[in-house]
């Protein structure tokens, strides 16, 4: 079987800001950008892996979503734990201090975690949790 991620989906509650830091600081493409109704989906991904990409979409945009149900994920991205992405590079250092240059929110400086990997954290502008682990 042969299976790949072609797309994944982190919620926006600022367009313009996802889109300077995903296209700015993390160095993505802009794929997509596509208005609707006063609301925005952004696709972006890494210039190297064309068929991989991440749609910045408007949090509770489907229409079954009831009113109760946006509070709390506007709650929850507020808090940082409404959605996360993990992504990896060879040069964790390079990576986090391009992030820090970007002013991107550091939850956590690079670190060699107890289960193996060497990673660092920090949040979107809206709020969902970025991990960088280092490929060796």
């Amino acid at each position: 079987m042969d299976i790949t991620i072609q797309t994944c989906f982190l919620p926006h509650d600022d367009p313009d800001a996802s889109l300077a830091f995903y296209r700015d600081t993390l160095g993505f493409e802009v794929r997509n950008d596509v208005g609707h109704d006063g609301m925005r989906w952004i696709t972006v991904g890494p210039p190297e892996q064309p068929g991989t990409s991440i749609v910045l979409h408007p949090p509770a945009a489907d229409p079954g979503i009831t009113d109760e149900e946006r509070r709390v994920i506007a709650e929850m991205m507020a808090k940082g734990c409404y959605a996360g992405l993990n992504l990896a590079t060879t040069d964790l250092d390079g990576a986090f201090e391009r992030l820090q240059t970007g002013d991107a929110d550091v939850v956590q400086e690079p670190t060699e975690q107890p289960y193996g990997v060497r990673d660092c954290a920090f949040r979107d502008p809206a709020g969902n949790l970025i991990r960088v682990v280092e490929l060796r």
